[in-house]
């Protein structure tokens, strides 16, 4: 009966918060800057773009046509670049990220949690109808300057979905494959990527539980061109569950995309 109970509280908790559907049309682009404007001509029914770089123009541009936006940030690393990095302190950051200039930071730190209660609160005031917390599996990278595993993990990223919720926002489980048994009934959607890289291609068969409930799995594949392979193109059909939905973007994820046919 408690268990009941507990259903029912977060159903109703997230009766008002955007849920894409399996087949949604999704568009990413997180460069945008002068030399890269947001995009929004494509149809689309989400789009997903830096939190800090999407203007109040923007946004408004995409509800009108009847779009979600869905607004990203980093939730697990520190970039000096970003506006709010004076917040952290020096005991929130820990090892560099391999191959970026970001740096893993403390999810148990209350002040970590902090700026990422106000990053919420910022992608609630610009009317975002979602957020794409990234880099929710420190976990997993040997992150040894903290103590942090598993558990706490999913006790932080569950946090996250409680507390957009209870903004009225979306929120994306952002790879953290190995998570998603505990965790597919917290969030809205799924955005995965180069599942078809990962184990065989098996990791895209983890997201099973999410199209079971109904709810959208996005999948990036990069390319270093935009002229696909066959190698590329087939995977639009291999280690695909019904209803994922896959597409391709360059590394710099500009407004350029290749969405498998049918998707």
């Amino acid at each position: 009966m408690l268990y009941l109970y507990l259903l029912a509280v977060f159903v109703t908790l997230t009766e008002g918060v955007y849920h894409p559907h399996p087949g949604a049309r999704f568009q990413w682009q997180l460069e945008v800057d002068d030399d890269n404007p947001m995009v929004y001509s494509m149809h689309a029914d989400m789009y997903d773009a830096d939190l800090w770089a999407l203007t109040p123009q923007d946004i408004s541009a995409i509800h009108a046509k009847g779009g979600k936006v869905i607004c990203y940030f980093s939730a697990g690393s520190y970039d000096k670049n970003r506006p709010d990095a004076h917040l952290f302190h020096s005991s929130d950051i820990g090892n560099k990220m391999h191959g970026w200039d970001e740096y893993w930071i403390d999810i148990t730190s209350s002040n970590v949690k902090s700026i990422m209660l106000k990053r919420m609160d910022l992608a609630k005031r610009k009317h975002c109808d979602g957020i794409e917390p990234d880099n929710v599996d420190g976990h997993e990278a040997g992150n040894a300057h903290f103590a942090f595993g598993y558990q706490d993990q999913l006790i932080y990223n569950r946090w996250l979905a409680d507390q957009a919720h209870a903004r009225d926002l979306s929120i994306g489980l952002k790879n953290d494959a190995e998570q998603i048994k505990e965790l597919h009934s917290w969030f809205d959607w799924a955005l995965n990527e180069e599942c078809h890289e990962n184990d065989g291609g098996r990791e895209c068969l983890l997201y099973q539980p999410f199209l079971d409930e109904g709810k959208a799995v996005f999948n990036i594949e990069y390319v270093n061109s935009k002229h696909l392979s066959s190698h590329d193109k087939s995977k639009c059909t291999s280690h695909h569950p019904q209803g994922m939905s896959t597409q391709f973007k360059l590394w710099d994820i500009t407004d350029w995309v290749y969405h498998c046919p049918h998707q």
